[in-house]
């Protein structure tokens, strides 16, 4: 907050609970805020390269949008936007931030399990700084999500 004083050892604590990820990431989650799920209050990078990472839909190689629910589209968008980042020379435990629009926020959410079992399977337990913005409707007119994100290479 600007303006607020710090508690003293809030720092510390911050620095306690933060957790090491690859690429010289380090996920920063205070004791003090309600724990996260699925994302990272804060990532901090340390001197890298920044990637950054178009957004993907559930598109094919043929430019077909695939998937017919929400868990389908978001395996198939991670999945696409995990090749971006390989092939940019960046592995999942790098990505620092990931924005993730969705057409409809509540079927994201009555799905989040299982999203978030789409994360580990394909990323794995590293989480970026996250955020779900939901949107009336995107690019491709059939996709139900799409994943944009930031990664930090050394």
């Amino acid at each position: 907050m600007a303006g607020a004083e710090a508690e003293p050892g809030a720092e510390a604590e911050a620095e306690a609970e933060a957790g090491a990820g690859g690429g010289g990431l380090e996920r920063v989650n205070p004791a003090h805020l309600a724990p996260p799920t699925g994302f990272s209050h804060a990532v901090r990078a340390a001197p890298g390269t920044l990637v950054f990472l178009a957004g993907q839909t559930a598109l094919d190689g043929s430019g077909r949008i695939v998937g017919d629910g929400i868990v389908e589209q978001f395996e198939r968008a991670l999945t696409n936007l995990l090749d971006v980042a390989a092939a940019s020379g960046a592995g999942p435990s790098d990505l620092a931030k990931l924005t993730v629009f969705a057409v409809d926020v509540a079927d994201y959410r009555l799905h989040a399990r299982e999203i978030g079992r789409v994360w580990k399977r394909l990323a794995g337990s590293d989480y970026p700084a996250m955020a779900v913005i939901g949107a009336t409707r995107l690019w491709d007119e059939t996709a139900l999500v799409e994943i944009e994100g930031i990664a930090v290479v050394r």
